[in-house]
């Protein structure tokens, strides 16, 4: 903001009271004090409204840099995903399903009679 010494201050008091008198200085430094802090405040209102913009805008920021974070890591989840799966398959997949049946020498025969012992001790 403007920057006024004491010096300059006491100049201007002595100049207001030359040229406005003493009956009217005390309103007129009561004016210019309503102005100085409407000035002030509305200033401060400016700059609390930036920074609270610059703090919306960083969260912003930081919103889309984890947004971008989780998406590359889903990238990468997916990608070695991808490259796991074949090898699940080849371990886990099943023996292929044939249509033929089984050799008959395979499975035994539920009508055939056990086979003959010979008996002891002889021929």
């Amino acid at each position: 903001m403007i920057e006024i010494s004491f010096g300059k201050l006491i100049l201007l008091a002595v100049i207001a009271l030359i040229v406005l008198g003493p009956e009217k200085l005390p309103g007129a430094a009561r004016t210019a004090g309503a102005l100085l802090r409407r000035v002030r405040t509305g200033w401060d209102s400016v700059r609390a409204e930036v920074e609270r913009e610059l703090q919306v805008e960083e969260i912003r920021r930081q919103a889309r840099e984890a947004a971008d974070r989780a998406t590359a890591a889903q990238a990468e989840l997916d990608a070695t995903l991808r490259k796991m799966q074949p090898i699940g398959n080849a371990v886990v997949s099943p023996a292929p399903a044939t249509s033929e049946a089984p050799p008959e020498s395979a499975v035994p025969a539920l009508d055939a009679a056990p086979p003959k012992e010979a008996p002891h001790g002889g021929v």
